[in-house]
């Protein structure tokens, strides 16, 4: 299925492009281009350019800093961003928490929180999973019971994304126990700087310091910082999550699919190009067949301001071809994703390669995308919310 697109549309298309072109550094779409480790301050420098030209928080409110777009221009705004080798933007505070605030917040805290997030000068985590805790979300346990004009916060949060690099953490805590597990659940955001906050990295497959444990322990939390009505926070975890398992994935997975057929093309078997080989041609084939399935899908997605229940889909095929992507891709590099060299992921490492250059991230990124059937509720809860609200059952 070939999209069509209007003139002021390849227009809009002409005009992103131009601005990645005069703003991304070369050295930075390097580093993005090679699949190279990125530092909190690359993240920053892409996402204040992309708020300096208004571009940062499109499905904002317009009041707030969003914009007017129709559908078709969200969809080339982010796949654009790929195509160019962008950064791709840090969801936890535009994307995830300010929907929350702007929705449900008041207004004192809509004009204290929502211009740092704008301005990419305050950094956001998640504090949804807990040990034991993680698709069955309803049954955490770290809790917040209040004392005067605030909350004394005690327990545990794990997988925490950034944390590391976070000023703030958005938290689902346990205000009550009483009635059903979601009744007793509130919606607070905590200050990371507090005192009784420790925070402990957790190293994962592949290498990475991604994630972490954050530990509360009596850890005071104004009052004023609770989102909405106490015991009501599972109606905003939900809120939330739709707009964490919406996140645009097509520029990402197109990416991907550039880059297995250019390994596949230079890769060799029995005197051939591997991507020629009818059996791992057949799978490139049907990777780019469902591509082409999530891509129309997730057009006719973009311009809602709020997610349905298409979003469960969305996250399930989606991160099904994210896993298939890479699992081509480390199948095609063969052998030479052996080796594990960390430094080779830095921009600037000038020891001498084992194997070709595309070969040392290959392996990483097949282990770290383990994670994606997992996060922001696991492909099975998501079949389970299907089966709810479209088939009924």
């Amino acid at each position: 299925m070939d999209m069509q697109f209007g003139s002021e549309d390849l227009a809009f298309r002409d005009e992103v492009r131009q601005f990645i072109a005069d703003n991304l550094p070369v050295d930075l779409k390097e580093k993005v281009q090679r699949g190279l480790h990125l530092g909190k301050e690359d993240y920053e420098f892409w996402q204040k350019k992309l708020n300096e030209r208004g571009w940062f928080a499109p499905h904002w409110p317009v009041e707030l800093g969003g914009v007017e777009w129709r559908p078709t221009q969200h969809y080339m705004f982010q796949n654009e961003q790929v195509e160019g080798y962008c950064p791709s933007v840090m969801p936890f505070g535009v994307r995830m928490v300010a929907p929350v605030i702007f929705t449900y917040g008041n207004d004192e805290q809509k004009q204290r929180f929502l211009p740092d997030i704008l301005d990419s000068s305050v950094w956001w985590c998640q504090g949804y999973s807990e040990p034991g805790s993680g698709s069955d979300l309803a049954s955490l346990q770290t809790k917040a019971v209040r004392d005067g004009d605030h909350y004394v916060v005690n327990g545990t949060k794990t997988w925490t994304t950034l944390a590391q690099h976070a000023d703030w953490i958005f938290c689902l805590v346990r205000t009550s126990g009483e009635g059903k597990p979601q009744e007793g659940i509130s919606f607070l955001l905590i200050d990371m700087k507090s005192p009784g906050i420790e925070i402990t990295p957790i190293i994962t497959i592949d290498g990475s310091h991604e994630v972490n444990s954050v530990f509360f322990t009596d850890v005071r939390v104004p009052v004023e910082n609770l989102i909405g009505e106490e015991n009501k926070g599972w109606t905003y975890a939900k809120f939330l999550l739709l707009f964490e398992r919406s996140n645009s994935l097509t520029g990402g997975l197109k990416q991907q699919l550039h880059r297995l057929r250019s390994i596949a093309a230079q890769e060799l078997t029995n005197g051939q190009a591997l991507l020629d080989e009818p059996g791992f041609a057949a799978r490139v084939a049907d990777y780019e067949v469902q591509l082409r399935t999530y891509d129309a899908l997730e057009l006719r997605t973009l311009g809602k301001t709020e997610p349905g229940a298409e979003a469960s889909y969305l996250k399930i095929l989606g991160t099904d071809l994210q896993q298939l992507a890479s699992e081509l891709t480390l199948q095609a590099v063969g052998y030479y994703g052996n080796p594990f060299i960390r430094d080779a992921l830095v921009l600037g490492y000038n020891e001498p390669s084992v194997g070709p250059d595309y070969a040392a991230p290959t392996a990483p990124q097949y282990f770290n995308y383990r994670k994606t059937a997992i996060y922001a509720g696991s492909n099975e809860i998501q079949r389970n919310i299907l089966s709810k609200a479209v088939l009924g059952m």
